[in-house]
């Protein structure tokens, strides 16, 4: 019983992956967003669903805030700090591509890497 559950979970999650792909592909910014070393089909959707329709943000800077990728600087009276820590605010779930992404473009890197060594 639980088998047949898991194996109708996987079926219902392929269909729904086929679907996010084929609504993807309508959207212009999708090939382009995969375009950048580490992004691929889901992060790129993943990226586009986050940040919804680009023209909201009037600036490159409230995309940056939106993302989270501001740095925070601490200061108290005369002491500023010298290490910026980047906010918690803005899309965790932005933040989790973005920095999937980065993983995945080091990955790809290191393999072009030792593939290049080796030949």
């Amino acid at each position: 019983m639980f088998i047949n559950f898991v194996l109708q979970y996987q079926e219902y999650l392929s269909k729904l992956a086929a679907e996010i792909d084929a609504l993807a592909k309508e959207i212009e910014e999708y090939e382009i967003i995969q375009s950048i070393l580490g992004i691929r089909e889901k992060i790129s959707a993943t990226i586009i669903s986050e940040i919804g329709e680009i023209d909201r943000f009037n600036h490159s800077k409230k995309l940056v805030v939106f993302d989270g990728r501001d740095p925070s600087i601490y200061s108290s009276g005369r002491y500023t700090a010298s290490i910026y820590r980047i906010t918690k605010r803005g899309s965790s779930k932005l933040k989790q591509a973005l920095f999937l992404a980065v993983q995945c473009g080091v990955r790809d890197a290191r393999k072009k890497k030792t593939s290049d060594d080796y030949r």
